[in-house]
Parts: C-alpha cells; sequence; structure tokens
C-alpha cells in the first residue's frame, strides 16, 4: 500500500457513520475509496452532498468535486448551489473536514494555501472550512519534498486561520490535541519514537499507553 493510500486508511477509522464529510484535495480525496458509501455522507463545497469515490469503476466523468477530480455519485445523491454548499459549511453542518496542509504549527494552525514567491492552487474552500467544520483532521506526509519538518512551532508560510485543527495524521505517527497540546497516541508502519523526534519540530508529548506499549 502507498503512504498515502496508508494516510487515507487510516483517516477513514476516525469516521462516524452517517456524518457529513468534506474532502480536501490530495491525500484527502483517497478517504472516500475506505468508507462504505452507503453509510457516509461525503460533501464537495462545489455543491453535491453524496460523493462517493474517486476510484475508475465508480465515476462519473461529468461530475467532479471541487478538486475538479471527476467523482461518483451515491444514491440519493443531493445537487445545490455552491453558495448553499458553503453555507452548510459556515452554518456548522459539516460534521468533519479532512484536510492537507503545507505546514502545521504545535498551536494547531495550519497553512495550506500559499508559498509566497509560488503560484499554487490557493485558498479554496479551506478557510470556510476550518472555521465551520465541527472537526477538522490533517492529513499530510510527515516531512517536505526537501525532507524538511511541516509539523513546526510556528508556521511560516501564511496561516488559514486561527482555528486550531483536531488530529494529524502522517504515514509515521497520529497526533491528537488534547488540553490544547498535541500527543503522540500511535505510531505508523515501522516508525519509531526516534524518527518521528527526528523529523518534528514541534513540541509534543507522548500518550502514556504509547510508551508503555512500546517499552514492553
Amino acid at each position: 500500500m502507498s503512504i498515502k493510500n496508508m494516510i487515507a486508511e487510516r483517516a477513514a477509522q476516525e469516521l462516524d457513520e452517517h456524518s457529513v464529510i468534506n474532502l480536501g484535495i490530495g491525500i484527502p480525496t483517497l478517504v472516500a475509496n475506505y468508507l462504505d458509501k452507503e453509510k457516509y455522507y461525503l460533501h464537495t463545497e462545489n455543491g453535491l452532498l453524496g460523493v462517493t469515490s474517486i476510484s475508475e469503476e465508480d465515476i462519473d466523468p461529468n461530475i467532479v468535486n471541487a478538486g475538479k477530480q471527476p467523482v461518483g455519485e451515491a444514491t440519493g445523491a443531493s445537487y445545490f448551489h455552491s453558495a448553499d454548499s458553503f453555507a452548510m459549511i459556515r452554518g456548522g453542518h459539516v460534521d468533519v473536514a479532512i484536510l492537507g496542509v503545507l505546514q502545521v504549527d504545535e498551536t494547531g494552525r495550519v497553512a495550506n494555501w500559499a508559498i509566497p514567491g509560488k503560484d499554487i492552487i490557493g485558498v479554496g474552500g479551506a478557510m470556510d472550512l476550518l472555521v465551520g467544520a465541527k472537526k477538522v483532521i490533517i492529513t499530510t506526509n510527515h516531512t517536505a519534498k526537501d525532507g524538511s519538518p511541516k509539523f513546526l512551532k510556528e508556521c511560516t508560510y501564511p496561516v488559514t486561520s486561527t482555528r486550531k485543527i483536531d488530529m494529524i495524521i502522517t504515514e509515521l505517527a497520529v497526533f491528537e490535541r488534547k488540553d490544547d497540546k498535541f500527543e503522540l497516541i500511535e505510531l505508523m508502519g515501522d516508525a519509531t519514537l526516534e524518527e518521528i523526534a527526528e523529523k518534528t519540530e514541534a513540541d509534543y508529548v507522548v500518550s502514556d499507553a504509547l510508551n508503555r506499549s512500546v517499552k514492553s
């Protein structure tokens, strides 16, 4: 299994049945492939509630998500204007948003819309989702392409929102924000505590349960 799919599969385990979920661009879109389309309601900000997946056998080339990827349509899906879709987000009717990031800092703020001096896709609906979604999960590679940490003491790129995210899932680790501090609650794959410490700039605590399991 690829790193991206491993992260997406782990993120799917955090979702409650019959919840409304918005999947961001990149790794988040893969989460749909690990969900029963009859038990989850996937939302896209361009105006569809009832997205299924981006797998080849399930897509309709005439239907796209917010990232312009062809997607599938669940039975009973609902279409609406993008203004109504954003009203759903801003009104608190999205239970979980799963987003990718460029950076995330130890306070829980994320940067995922701009790299100064470079032309990238832009903010999209991330600003609204960070404010309006009841829970926000970040799915990302643990480091950037140059090997530098993406989980930092403080974001160096423009932040998307002051909203603090709830969970970070990478190919190395799962962090959950508890009492305004991130706690390492799970190792992914063959990752070690030493490797995570080496590749993470942010301060975090290791859960007692994880410490005990590693030592045993």
